[in-house]
């Protein structure tokens, strides 16, 4: 019974079975923390309602999104329905982060709610092993997030327009 026993928890955990394997997974995982670390220090850093935390999550469980249906053999053409949820989950979440003022027209947390979308697109592209183009994604975003966060929108017609986010 024991032998069966031990054989069914082996067997359970078999789905990482070689040093190749198991360094994929770590490599497009830790890609994917890191990434959305990088984003989200920049955003807790400015006061970002999501942060550190958030990015990182965000981008691990989309990471995780892609990498297990992959490593269960599923196609890549059938990957696009994994990718809808995963898309439509951030934008739940990146509603969250939108916030408008009914005293003063305005709205805040449009470059959070993108910023998680865009961390979720950067974990899909880590998850998937195309981590170069992860990499190179994220800076693009940290360079929009750092560098164009001192150009502001005219504001739209007597209204506080634009984005209100730090």
């Amino acid at each position: 019974m024991w032998t069966d026993i031990w054989t069914a928890i082996q067997r359970e955990f078999s789905d990482l079975g070689d040093v190749s394997q198991i360094t994929t997974v770590v490599v497009r995982l830790v890609v994917a923390v890191a990434l959305g670390a990088m984003l989200g220090y920049e955003r807790e850093h400015v006061g970002a309602s999501a942060g550190l935390r958030t990015h990182m999550l965000v981008s691990l469980g989309s990471a995780l999104f892609v990498l297990i249906p992959l490593q269960a053999g599923m196609h890549i053409s059938d990957l696009s329905r994994v990718l809808q949820g995963v898309t439509a989950g951030v934008g739940f979440l990146g509603a969250g982060a939108i916030l408008k003022s009914h005293d003063e027209n305005h709205i805040r947390g449009l470059t959070t709610a993108a910023g998680l979308w865009l961390t979720a697109a950067v974990g899909v592209a880590a998850g998937m092993g195309r981590e170069a183009t992860a990499v190179l994604s994220a800076l693009f975003a940290l360079a929009i997030l750092s560098l164009l966060k001192y150009t502001k929108s005219p504001p739209a017609k007597g209204k506080h327009g634009g984005d209100q986010d730090h």
